[in-house]
């Protein structure tokens, strides 16, 4: 049977199990929207190009599968450039399908031409420019293969509007992507395994560094074996949070600018440092020259590229973390001296460790952080929660607990504001079942809120808690902290965004006291359908603890007294 090369796009990803895409047509991508009618795949209908993006983003974070997102030349193609850099970021697999002018107008300027392959080289793991209908299915093909493989990653297809529409036969056979993901051994890299075991052995004060690499591999229930085995505590970084349950007795918690204090302070005191799928991030580290200076290192990440590049360790493995973990499992013992090591980091949490903003007495103000804690109380840390970036985010990595692998979904390396809302329409998609909860600023929800339309059109249950102090909050922060209090262009306005969720038709509550969070929550979670509840919190509040960009990893910045107790420093 021979099939336009429209056909065979949605043929191809049809055989690689796509049931969800998320796009906006545009005269470029024309052939391949009138060809998808007659392919069993869901198409959701973007606002605009980077929600696309980010939904799919949303969608693979969630399930662990390949989203995809399909825009038009020009504009539509250079909107997908934010939320490919995201992806691109956080090693999360999309494929983004563009379409482009006629292969014969490439490079005379046409109407809505852009060179997205070459805007999109440095933030994608691979891309394609398709000139011919037999090139489709192999292009195609390829990049799902691409985009899940090794380290996963963004993949763009661009396809000329001539080879959409032109007509070819496919030999699926031979379209087979042929790659080998086996990495090269014989590049220098590779630290040996029983350097890695005599080093966790011998260490009497260890620490397990564990990132987002932790769900990427699988390796959830290893780490845990890892850490029970030899009695080895856990901190997980921002995106590796859910990968090891927060109720777990080791895991410490979150590290880093905002981690907890004991956590940044046991890396500081560690003898070993045992890092595993994550990129020792300058918002980790802090201060390099004085970052665990006592510790031995031991780095395992699929992505040879990140060994040795911000901090040098002494055993490196490039290989796939859940395939290195089993390899030490057997040949892991715990030695008696961690108990001590233990004992030391309970001395190091103090009041901090017992703190319960549960139990502090309402002052008549509204805390984002009472607010988080009080949406994990309430939802018992099942909820699927999608953050934005800014203090509300951190917030969250604070107060609300998962323990749920893929639990939170956030912009962790680009920051990027305006992701919250279409990732968790990707997220909801992929995990109908969910109760997913939107957290956002009221900065960056106006970035993307027009999404809104989307939420509705396709009749999801999404709940947004909007975390509305007036500000910029985290930019603002900084001002306080590092430009005395000058507030330049971080007050922003808003609208009204209850009354704009119900011009949408979404339920809306606006809540200003602690005292009416539980209610508007509940109403939110029995109503079964989109709500929006806009949370009016304290203007001048401050996440602590925060490293200063650049300073030693132990040298935070505290919170002098009880969040109660200071409404505005």
């Amino acid at each position: 049977m021979k099939l336009t090369g429209a056909q065979i796009l949605w043929e191809s990803l049809v055989r690689e199990g796509v049931t969800d895409v998320f796009g906006y047509p545009g005269g470029a991508i024309l052939p391949a929207y009138d060809a998808m009618l007659g392919y069993p795949i869901r198409h959701v209908l973007v606002r605009h190009e980077q929600g696309a993006t980010h939904m799919a983003d949303g969608y693979a974070r969630a399930s662990g599968k390949v989203g995809v997102a399909i825009a038009t030349s020009g504009p539509g193609a250079t909107n997908m450039v934010t939320g490919i850099a995201t992806a691109m970021m956080d090693s999360s697999p999309i494929v983004c399908i563009t379409g482009q002018v006629g292969s014969k107008l490439i490079g005379s300027d046409a109407f809505q031409e852009t060179d997205i392959t070459g805007i999109t080289l440095p933030i994608t793991k691979h891309n394609y420019l398709v000139t011919s209908a037999e090139d489709v299915a192999p292009a195609v093909l390829e990049a799902f293969a691409i985009a899940r493989s090794g380290r996963p990653g963004p993949v763009l297809v661009d396809i000329t509007k001539d080879a959409q529409q032109s007509i070819c036969e496919v030999d699926w056979e031979a379209a087979r992507p042929q790659l080998t993901e086996a990495l090269d051994e014989a590049l220098p890299g590779d630290g040996d395994v029983r350097d890695a075991i005599a080093l966790i052995n011998a260490a009497a004060r260890p620490l397990i560094l564990a990132g987002h690499g932790v769900m990427l591999s699988g390796a959830e229930r290893e780490i845990v074996a890892l850490s029970e085995r030899g009695q080895i505590p856990m901190a997980v970084t921002l995106l590796g949070i859910g990968g090891v349950a927060a109720a777990h007795p080791l895991n410490l918690g979150m590290m880093g600018m905002h981690g907890e204090a004991w956590v940044n302070n046991a890396i500081q005191e560690a003898d070993l440092l045992i890092a595993l799928g994550m990129r020792f991030d300058d918002r980790v580290t802090g201060n390099l020259k004085t970052y665990a200076r006592e510790a031995r290192k031991i780095h395992v990440d699929i992505d040879r590229a990140e060994l040795n590049k911000n901090v040098r360790v002494d055993v490196a493995i490039a290989k796939d973390l859940r395939a290195a973990v089993e390899e030490w499992l057997p040949h892991v013992v715990a030695p008696g001296a961690r108990a001590a090591w233990l004992a030391r980091i309970d001395s190091l949490k103090g009041d901090s460790a017992v703190r319960d903003i549960q139990n502090l007495p309402d002052d008549g103000h509204l805390y984002a952080a009472h607010v988080i804690n009080d949406l994990w109380r309430m939802t018992r840390g099942d909820a699927l929660v999608v953050t934005d970036v800014g203090q509300h985010q951190m917030w969250e990595a604070q107060y609300y607990k998962h323990n749920r692998s893929r639990s939170l979904i956030t912009s962790g390396g680009l920051g990027t504001m305006g992701f919250a809302l279409p990732a968790a329409i990707g997220a909801k998609i992929a995990c109908p079942e969910s109760e997913v909860w939107v957290v956002v600023g009221d900065g960056g929800f106006q970035m993307t809120m027009p999404e809104l339309a989307t939420v509705v059109q396709e009749h999801l249950d999404i709940n947004i808690a909007v975390i509305n102090n007036g500000y910029l909050g985290m930019v603002r922060q900084w001002q306080e902290f590092f430009y005395d209090k000058r507030y330049a262009a971080t007050p922003i306005s808003g609208p009204n965004f209850a009354k704009l969720a119900d011009a949408f038709g979404i339920a809306a509550a606006t809540v200003t006291r602690r005292a009416e969070v539980n209610d508007a929550v509940e109403a939110a979670r029995r109503l079964k359908r989109a709500a929006l509840i806009d949370f009016q919190v304290e203007q001048e509040d401050s996440v602590y603890p925060m490293v200063p960009a650049g300073a030693d990893l132990h040298k935070m910045i505290r919170r002098p007294s009880p969040i109660v107790e200071t409404a505005a420093d």
